[in-house]
């Protein structure tokens, strides 16, 4: 009879890392409310004990992964003045994570118990489109509604891009930035009636 493998012990950042990443592919399927423990610490090959050593509850794992995710973003694609280069960036950390991406800009917005992170990561996109908007769009409700609209339409883009299997994407921050650019300038100058 074959004796069963023995389990590996893994140092506990490398085990924590593991976590993570299970919890964010099984929390991508199902969300947080739908996702439970013990599916985490399969989806992870661990028992649910191990999961505890790790996470005192399944809302801090959660909050964890949004953090990590808000982290990489920022690091990735930068918190202020956004340049040419925020949406191929942008584009590039979403690939790199999609679940964290869908997790942090889909699925947490639903979730009330992290309202308080995605309200604060909400409103720090519309100041920064709202600072780069101002030197062309006067201010207003214009300016206002581009302002909510951008960054709300930017990242439902990357995740439309995600969920189509990431098409051309030598070409998907250039039509994206069209889509920015068609936002712009219906703010700035209302288009003919005629």
């Amino acid at each position: 009879m074959p004796q069963p493998a023995a389990k590996t012990r893994l140092p506990r950042a490398e085990r924590r890392a593991q976590i993570l990443a299970a919890a964010t592919r099984a929390f991508a399927r199902h969300g947080f409310a739908d996702t439970g423990l013990d599916e985490i610490a399969d989806e992870a090959g661990i028992t649910r004990v191990v999961l505890y050593r790790h996470f005192d509850s399944k809302a801090e794992l959660y909050r964890t992964i949004l953090d990590q995710a808000c982290a990489r973003l920022a690091e990735q694609v930068g918190t202020d003045d956004f340049e040419d280069d925020a949406i191929p960036a942008l584009l590039r950390a979403a690939a790199e994570d999609p679940d964290a991406f869908r997790l942090l800009f889909r699925f947490a917005t639903r979730e009330r118990e992290f309202q308080d992170l995605t309200d604060s990561l909400s409103a720090s996109a519309v100041a920064v489109a709202r600072s780069n908007l101002a030197k062309q769009i006067p201010a207003g409700p214009w300016l206002d509604w581009a302002s909510q609209l951008i960054p709300t339409m930017t990242t439902d883009a990357v995740i439309a891009w995600l969920d189509s299997g990431q098409p051309d994407p030598d070409t998907a921050a250039v039509r994206i930035r069209a889509a920015i650019h068609g936002i712009s300038q219906a703010a700035a100058q209302p288009p003919s009636l005629t």
